[in-house]
């Protein structure tokens, strides 16, 4: 009965076999980038892995509070918990490209225990609450939109910050040090990575355009008057990598452009300190200033706001063509007022589409 009421929700839109338009579009080249600090090109079609993460991982009962007494035990700062599935394009890139790399292992396991967490698995998990929960309620508590996720956990439990899909070795690293050397506690992690001498060189300087961007001004408030259409707002940068691979790749096929149509979209520059802007809730501010609040340290990043300027969800990592239409899909079903999470609109298609698959 709960299937048939999700399949309901999802036919009501019309959107049920979006995943066979995308696998279709998605070539099956891909590029790739050695480079520590870029994002590697890639198409993020399903891949056949199962659960991918590396073998030093903490092998758990998933007793949180006991796991994170041994952590403290054997010298750590905390726990994180590693947010995955079967089968995760990103996942793969986080267990190749990062943790294989001799730094960022040496650093993960100094400071941290990391524990693997099926988003859609049936493991019991207790909490740090004490209340026994599955692994995929875990990640339903938590809100886990994209994988991987990684939460970390302090010395008495409380989570002290989460990142969210995948990033490159060089910002992960970063990320590893500001939790670990607790730079969270004075700054927030955007400030404390525009520190970095390299932030400063991408204030100035062209980013690629798109005729589906909005031109200035840009007057985006819509917390007294609704709009006509939600909207959402690309911080960038010059001299971006990941940037060109989004405009390049993803930005380029036809099924993300249509949808894209039905947005107001909006391209800010995240380190310009001048453009004026007047934000969704109606907040006269710049594009910096504004990026600052939000605590954007990754670009691309992709702020999805509703027709009334509430956030709806942001895409703040690697991003392929796949993530990018079921995003732009769930944003415009506009289900998510009904309380459903993006990681269960996406099942709900996805098992459409294998059981249409084997009819």
């Amino acid at each position: 009965m709960v299937r048939e009421s999700w399949r309901c929700v999802a036919a009501a839109f019309g959107l049920v076999g979006f995943m066979v338009v995308g696998l279709v579009a998605a070539s099956n080249e891909a590029l790739e980038s050695d480079d520590f600090d870029f994002a590697p090109a890639f198409y993020d079609r399903p891949v056949d892995t199962g659960m991918l993460y590396p073998p030093w991982f903490r092998l758990s009962f998933l007793d949180l509070k006991g796991d994170l007494q041994e952590a403290l035990a054997g010298g750590r700062e905390g726990l994180a918990l590693y947010f995955s599935q079967k089968n995760c394009p990103y996942c793969e890139a986080m267990v190749k490209n990062n943790f294989a790399q001799s730094e960022i292992e040496h650093y993960a396991r100094r400071h941290f225990d990391f524990i693997s967490i099926d988003i859609h698995g049936s493991r019991s998990v207790t909490p740090f609450s004490g209340e026994e929960v599955s692994e995929k309620e875990l990640a339903q508590h938590y809100g886990v939109d994209f994988t991987p996720t990684i939460l970390f956990f302090d010395r008495r439990g409380e989570l002290i910050y989460r990142l969210n899909g995948y990033h490159p070795p060089y910002q992960f690293l970063s990320v590893l040090e500001y939790v670990a050397d607790r730079h969270y506690l004075n700054e927030s992690l955007s400030h404390y990575m525009g520190r970095g001498e390299v932030a400063r060189l991408f204030a100035e300087g062209e980013m690629a355009e798109e005729p589906f961007f909005m031109a200035p001004p840009y007057a985006l408030a819509r917390h007294q008057v609704a709009a006509q259409r939600p909207l959402v707002v690309f911080f960038e940068r010059p001299v971006c990598h990941a940037c060109d691979i989004l405009h390049s790749q993803p930005l380029q096929h036809g099924a993300i452009q249509r949808l894209l149509r039905r947005f107001d979209v909006v391209q800010l520059n995240r380190f310009d300190g001048q453009t004026p802007v007047l934000t969704p809730s109606g907040e006269r501010t710049t594009a910096r200033e504004w990026a600052d609040s939000l605590d954007i340290f990754y670009t691309p990043t992709l702020i999805f706001y509703d027709q009334q300027g509430e956030e709806v969800m942001r895409i703040d990592s690697v991003i392929g063509f796949l993530r990018l239409r079921s995003v732009l899909d769930y944003v415009l079903s506009g289900v998510y007022r009904r309380g459903i999470s993006f990681q269960e609109y996406r099942m709900v298609l996805w098992n459409e589409f294998t059981t249409n698959e084997s009819n």
